[in-house]
């Protein structure tokens, strides 16, 4: 195994990790959304009770701020599962420019995945692997 298969095999793992990392970390919002889900079943009646717009806004915005984090970490992760079998070469590419903004972890892995990908004997291993699977899929 060479240099550039064991780059990007690491890069594999470690999409993995962020991925899950970054999964985890949006789910931090779910307490907003909770606490929306709160105020519209009445927990903060009184005199100074929020009014019902707030509870939506409580709801509304962190729900999309959870499904584009988890849509997120689905890329990360789809994105190592493709360096580990090298296809989708463009996927993979603009995944890791996308991940840069996810501070700190997610930056260090996308500035690193766009360093090995931008290698042309990287470009080589994942064209010969689609040749091979173009090849392959003709004979079956």
């Amino acid at each position: 195994m060479n240099q550039d298969e064991q780059h990007l095999d690491l890069l594999s793992v470690f999409h993995y990790v962020v991925g899950g990392l970054t999964a985890l970390f949006s789910c931090v919002f779910l307490m907003h959304v909770a606490m929306g889900v709160a105020m519209l079943c009445g927990a903060f009646d009184g005199d100074d009770a929020p009014p019902r717009f707030m509870a939506w806004m409580f709801i509304l915005l962190p729900s999309i701020v959870v499904l584009a984090g988890w849509t997120l970490a689905g890329f990360i992760v789809a994105t190592g599962r493709k360096l580990k079998k090298r296809t989708s070469y463009t996927f993979c590419l603009v995944v890791a420019g996308i991940e840069c903004i996810v501070m700190p972890f997610g930056t260090v892995l996308g500035v690193f995945t766009l360093v090995v990908l931008s290698r042309e004997s990287v470009k080589a291993l994942f064209s010969r692997h689609q040749t091979g699977v173009l090849n392959s899929d003709t004979l079956s």
